[in-house]
């Protein structure tokens, strides 16, 4: 999978720009606030439902503008598709080859792409909402059945929570029995994604890092010990039902799919605990690279690997292991940091080089 061109216009502080990126590496380079992380984020929105910065649309619009637009000529598996977002504060618009599209299932798999930025190292030591946003996101770019049942589950919670609100508790049986039955199929779905991950972990951690640690990864949903979606469900309304009182309490359900946290460890140690900066940076890489590999195995091609800020994220050994590893690989990369590293550009041959200022982008070559 290959970006072969991308045009954006009024998005965030760019103006407008148009580059043809290299086959391989792709640096960018300037001071911070000057529109790297922009463009990243145009890219990975081109083939997203959503970006991997914010929620709100309206953040993406360049002030005082009306709309912003990217365009992005796209080539898989040996077909060039023009995959075209025009983004206004009320919503999004997304065409291929100029015809409108409507359902997520028709642009899942077009533009496949994987980021690492400083906010995926945050969320190792921050609360578990953050890794459950980064589980539901990893799951859905490999399965596009998980969005329809995650929004179903999403649907009946929040009937659910009503309910719970009101004086008259009539229908909570239903709903419970249906919240069970959809947060059964979100287990599940996140069970086999987290198995597969974890199964990659390991390589990828033991060569970003050069150390010898065991990594691995740990998703337990309280109160679900079973694999089969019909046990979980069973096990679902168990939990219901014993939280039930509290939910009633406090006019919310306490426990389910929606309160999971994914663990990740480190030498059998929570690695939020006992893993340093250096460790737990290497540990979402390797997790990244495990991702980059599932999609592969999916879509049989790999997909685009957007890296942010890489100055700062990964020490000098790091960055060269990394370096390394991704000459021997048919990837795609996008790598934005603050200078025009001579050690970077010496390990990554024929990079293209742009310098970003001010929403502005410079070719400086190859």
């Amino acid at each position: 999978m290959r970006l072969c061109s991308v045009a954006v216009a009024d998005f965030r502080n760019i103006r407008s720009i148009i580059i043809e990126p290299g086959h391989h590496f792709n640096l960018l380079y300037g001071l911070n606030g000057q529109g790297k992380t922009n463009l990243l984020e145009a890219i990975y929105l081109l083939g997203s439902p959503r970006s991997f910065r914010t929620s709100r649309l309206p953040e993406l619009v360049k002030h005082g503008e009306r709309q912003a637009q990217i365009q992005g000529t796209v080539e898989s598996g040996g077909i060039e598709n023009v995959l075209r977002l025009v983004i206004e504060p009320a919503g999004r618009k997304v065409e291929i080859d100029g015809k409108a599209v409507h359902k997520a299932s028709e642009l899942h798999g077009k533009l496949n792409a994987v980021v690492f930025s400083p906010d995926d190292t945050g969320m190792v030591r921050t609360g578990p909402e953050s890794r459950r946003r980064y589980l539901d996101r990893a799951v859905y770019m490999g399965d596009i059945g998980y969005l329809h049942c995650w929004h179903s589950y999403q649907r009946i919670l929040k009937q659910r929570n009503h309910l719970l609100k009101n004086a008259d508790k009539t229908g909570l049986d239903i709903w419970t029995e249906k919240l069970a039955e959809s947060g059964a199929e979100v287990i599940e779905r996140r069970l086999g994604f987290v198995a597969v991950l974890d199964g990659k972990l390991q390589k990828y951690y033991a060569t970003i890092s050069g150390d010898s640690e065991t990594s691995r990864l740990s998703y337990q949903p309280d109160g679900v010990g079973s694999r089969d979606k019909g046990a979980i469900r069973d096990e679902l309304m168990e939990l219901f039902n014993r939280h039930q009182r509290s939910d009633e309490r406090y006019g919310t359900t306490t426990a389910g799919p929606h309160r999971d946290d994914l663990t990740f460890i480190l030498d059998e140690r929570p690695l939020k605990a006992f893993g340093s900066q250096g460790q737990q940076k290497s540990f979402v890489l390797a997790l990244k690279m495990a991702e980059m590999d599932n999609l592969n195995e999916t879509f049989g091609e790999a997909p685009l690997l957007l890296l942010d800020d890489m100055s700062s994220e990964l020490d000098a050994r790091r960055n060269h292991n990394l370096m390394e590893f991704l000459t021997t690989r048919k990837i795609q990369v996008f790598i934005t940091t603050t200078e025009r590293s001579p050690a970077l550009l010496a390990t990554a041959p024929h990079c293209a080089v742009f310098h970003v200022e001010g929403g502005n982008l410079t070719f400086e070559g190859s």
